[in-house]
């Protein structure tokens, strides 16, 4: 019975469990999808979508856990163009896709694959336009002799 126990253990102690997630939220930000066993999607979608929620505070603190816990490319990837691309979303970044089973030993297969962001535009400003009160005058004399 596993009654209030929390998480998965993927047959794994916990510096190996570790290291997969790492390593596998790691490949889906540089990858933009990753074909694994739907144990393990199941296991590291929760927490790549933690991983955008935080790159979206766009803070120093969550800048450097971040970095301590992933690769230099995802690290670079996720916030640069993800989380700028995910601004308006509140949540739910990723989705499993069943792909059957595998040849070798009936595992089940899935890819989890982060969903299609919005590539970031420069924010255009507009020029606000502002009459003196010169030229407002001026206008009305205009009309006025005419």
């Amino acid at each position: 019975m596993r009654h209030q126990v929390f998480g998965r253990k993927l047959s794994r102690d916990i510096n190996a469990r570790k290291a997969l997630l790492i390593n596998l939220t790691s490949a889906l930000f540089e990858n933009g999808k990753i074909t694994t066993t739907l144990s393990k999607a199941k296991f590291a979608k929760s927490y790549a979508e933690k991983l955008v929620t935080n790159a979206k505070k766009n803070r120093l603190h969550t800048k450097r856990v971040l970095a301590s816990n992933l690769s230099a490319k995802a690290f670079a990837r996720l916030t640069g163009e993800i989380s700028r691309g995910f601004t308006n979303r509140v949540g739910g970044y990723t989705r499993i896709v069943k792909l059957g089973t595998r040849l070798g030993d009936r595992a089940e297969m899935a890819r989890l694959e982060l969903l299609q962001w919005e590539a970031p535009t420069p924010k255009k400003t507009a020029k606000k336009v502002t009459k003196d009160k010169k030229s407002k005058t001026n206008e009305k004399r205009q009309t006025k002799s005419n």
